[in-house]
Formats: structure tokens, C-alpha cells, sequence
């Protein structure tokens, strides 16, 4: 098969990735093998490539929001059959033991494993997973649009629902890619206000045409005070703007798994029982809620489409945030 695989972490505009034949691999007993058909690109893939998180795995094949058909089954899977179409999200495994797994909360196990991280991803023209750890995807959503729903999607809902944002809130976005463009999607569907924190003219004409109140740079002050905020641009230096419009008694979460470091902030922001909080990977029980609502809604995500091939310039294209809405990798 072919995959684009990562033998050692460099700039996105040295083009780490290459194009290599590997082995297909074979199913185990509870797994499936997918045929790859499409894969979106996330800055956590970008984050990997350019060494800003330790990786547990070298070489490897990045990529963690993968829509495909099962092509194998290993003998001990109940769930799916050959020629389901299937998805699979960054979250691979967990230990299901752990006082995490016990209580809710797999996304925090020690033992868990990620997809394209501590196992080969998507950009690849196949993929393992095991049955527990993949969905079933609404019909209404074509390949390319299906795939920003998996971790894009199931990211931004985790987010919200930790903001504490509810009916009748105003809900601040700080960055507007493939997240938060879903976000304010079901956001504003579930009835709250959004407004939108860009620098992107692109980004911004599509906040507005997706229905934000309010569109302007961090460091504006929108209209009325925030009721919660979600952080998506990996800078620590919105942590300060964002307490600073949000009102007392709101929440700012952090949605990335890597921020530049927070400056120093006077207590007077966080004063009033304002909660800075992070957000850290998610549950199965995020996924089966989200697809569900994004399919009720119904989502529209807004993608750009490359070839497998081209991997190297998506990323380059998504670090200087020249793709509006998701990018996607098109594998077969």
C-alpha cells in the first residue's frame, strides 16, 4: 500500500513526509482493516511533523480523521462487516481498567493510544482499528465531508460542552478552522450567539456567512461580554484576551493539544470565578453524541481537497492558514 509516511520531524516547508510502499496489514482477532478513501488534516498532524510533540513512534504514518470502507475483519469482530463505511477519530485505545475508564473518562487514560501517533494513520491507502474504536457515519455526509467530523468536529463538541456554554449564552471562537466552523454551525442550532476571533479575511467572511453576531480581531472587544470561550489557535497569548471578554463566572477553554506559552496575566482577569480550563482529547461517548447532532443539524463543513500525494503542501498551506473551512487528503 501506499502511505505518506514521517521518518523524522522537520519544518512543514521541508516537506518531512514521503511517499512510501509499505506491507497492507493484516486484521487481529477484534480488529478491521479500512480501506481509505478520505483522511482531514488537523494541527495536531502539524504539531507532529514539525517536532512540537514527542512522539512515541518513528517512523509513522500520521493522520487520525479517516473515513473508509472495511475491507477484513479479524474472526472475534461482531459490529461491522465488509463494505461498511466506517470512521475513525484520533482516540485508538484505551486500557478500559484504569479509575479513568471506570469513571467516564477514557480520554484521560494513561494507556490510551492515538491514531496516526502511537499507530500508523491515514495517509495511507489502508488503516487497522479495533471494531470498539471506529463508527458508523451518517448517511447524509459524503466522504470528504464526513472526515473534518472526526476529530474537528468531535474536539470542538468536547469543548463546547466543558465552555458550560448554554441556550441563550454568547459563545466567543478564538481561530476559525475546520473546529470552530462546525462549532458555530451546531452552536448556533442549539441557540447560542457566536462571535468569532480572526485575522484571516477569508475565515472571517465565512464566519459571517455561517451566521456569527460578531467577527474582529482578539484584540477588539465584541459588542456584549462573552459567556464562554473556546481558545482553537495554538496561542498562549489569547489566554489573556479571551479571560478579558469573557464575564465573571465563565469559562475559557483551551481546545488544542499544544499552545505557545500563556504570558503572565493579572489575577484580576481570572478574579469573579472566571475557570481556565484545557481540553484533552475525548470519549467515545463524545463521538456517538456528536455524530448524532451533526446530523440532526445538519453540519456543513467547508473543505479543500488534495491528493494523497500533496500531503506536504496541505500542511503547508494549513500552518499559514490558507485553507478555508477543513482540509482534506483524498486516498482512493
Amino acid at each position: 500500500m501506499m502511505a505518506m509516511l514521517l521518518e523524522q520531524p522537520s519544518t512543514a516547508e521541508q516537506s518531512p513526509l514521503r511517499s512510501v510502499e509499505m506491507e497492507t496489514p493484516r486484521p487481529a482477532q477484534s480488529e478491521l482493516r479500512v480501506r481509505v478513501r478520505c483522511c482531514a488534516l488537523c494541527h495536531t498532524d502539524l504539531h507532529m511533523v514539525e517536532g512540537e510533540l514527542p512522539l512515541p513512534k518513528l517512523p509513522v504514518v500520521p493522520g487520525h480523521q479517516i473515513v473508509g470502507v472495511v475491507e477484513a475483519a479479524g474472526s472475534g469482530v461482531h459490529s461491522f462487516r465488509e463494505g461498511d463505511r466506517v470512521g475513525i477519530p484520533w482516540l485508538y485505545s484505551t486500557c478500559g481498567q484504569c479509575r479513568y475508564c471506570r469513571s467516564g473518562r477514557e480520554n484521560l487514560c494513561e494507556q490510551a493510544r492515538f491514531t496516526g501517533y502511537h499507530v500508523n494513520g491515514g495517509y495511507a491507502d489502508a488503516v487497522i482499528v479495533p471494531e470498539d474504536f471506529c463508527y458508523s457515519l451518517p448517511e447524509k455526509f459524503s466522504d470528504e465531508h464526513a472526515a473534518p467530523l472526526l476529530c474537528g468536529g468531535i474536539i470542538g463538541y468536547r469543548s463546547y460542552r466543558l465552555s458550560g456554554a448554554k441556550r441563550g449564552d454568547r459563545l466567543g471562537l478564538y481561530g476559525f478552522g475546520a473546529s470552530a466552523h462546525i462549532v458555530l454551525q451546531f452552536a448556533r442550532y442549539l441557540g447560542i450567539e457566536v462571535a468569532v476571533f480572526t485575522r484571516t479575511p477569508a475565515h472571517a467572511a465565512l464566519a459571517r456567512e455561517l451566521g456569527a453576531v460578531w467577527v474582529g480581531d482578539a484584540r477588539q472587544s465584541p459588542p456584549e461580554p462573552l459567556d464562554a470561550a473556546i481558545i482553537f489557535a495554538p496561542a498562549g497569548a489569547l489566554v489573556p484576551e479571551a479571560l478579558r471578554a469573557t464575564r465573571p463566572g465563565g469559562t475559557v477553554a483551551c481546545a488544542g493539544i499544544a499552545m505557545s506559552p500563556i504570558p503572565q496575566i493579572d489575577y484580576g482577569l481570572l478574579y469573579r470565578e472566571r475557570v481556565l480550563r484545557s481540553v484533552a482529547n475525548s470519549t467515545r461517548q463524545d463521538a456517538r453524541e456528536f455524530l448524532e447532532l451533526a446530523a440532526e443539524v445538519p453540519v456543513r463543513t467547508t473543505v479543500r481537497l488534495f491528493p494523497l500525494a500533496e500531503a506536504n503542501h496541505a500542511l503547508q498551506q494549513l500552518k499559514h492558514s490558507q485553507i478555508d473551512g477543513a482540509g482534506v487528503l483524498r486516498i482512493a
